[in-house]
């Protein structure tokens, strides 16, 4: 098995570890507001903690909210709440695997239809299944290459 091949497995089993997460909502208000709240934290208590100020915490969870916070930020206020802030990627498709698979076949398809409609104008077409038997084959090659190509 090579290198990158265990790379993408290892990567894989992590990620699946995230992939019930995809189905927890994100607090309204951001998690930052929410667990204060829920645990009773004033402003200024999380403040004091952070070292700044109650704005400073407005500012916090704003920006959560925002999307434009920092994980670094997100960090410090985990720590001062005594958590540890935990992040990951989950492929749309389910896994790295299948998103593989999914831009070979695309990239395949492009590859294939372009010699195919070459062919077909020099009337030497292929048949469908032809065609199909082709786009699968240089998928199962560009899957094991993995090359740069895939990703543009």
């Amino acid at each position: 098995m090579s290198k990158l091949s265990l790379q993408l497995q290892h990567l894989n089993s992590k990620m699946q570890s995230f992939a019930f997460l995809k189905q927890v909502a994100i607090p309204q208000y951001g998690w930052v507001k929410a667990i204060r709240t829920s645990l009773g934290m004033s402003m200024q208590q999380l403040g004091n903690k952070l070292g700044i100020s109650k704005q400073g915490v407005l500012d916090i969870e704003r920006r959560e909210k925002d999307g434009s916070i920092t994980i670094k930020s997100l960090k410090e206020v985990a720590r001062a709440m005594d958590m540890q802030l935990v992040y990951g990627f989950i492929p749309n498709d389910g896994s790295l695997d299948s998103l593989i698979e999914k831009r070979a076949i695309e990239l395949a398809t492009k590859i294939v239809m372009r010699t195919a409609t070459t062919m077909e104008l020099e009337d030497q077409a292929n048949s469908k299944e032809r065609i199909e038997k082709a786009i699968q084959e240089r998928a199962n090659e560009i899957k094991k290459e993995i090359p740069k190509i895939l990703w543009d």
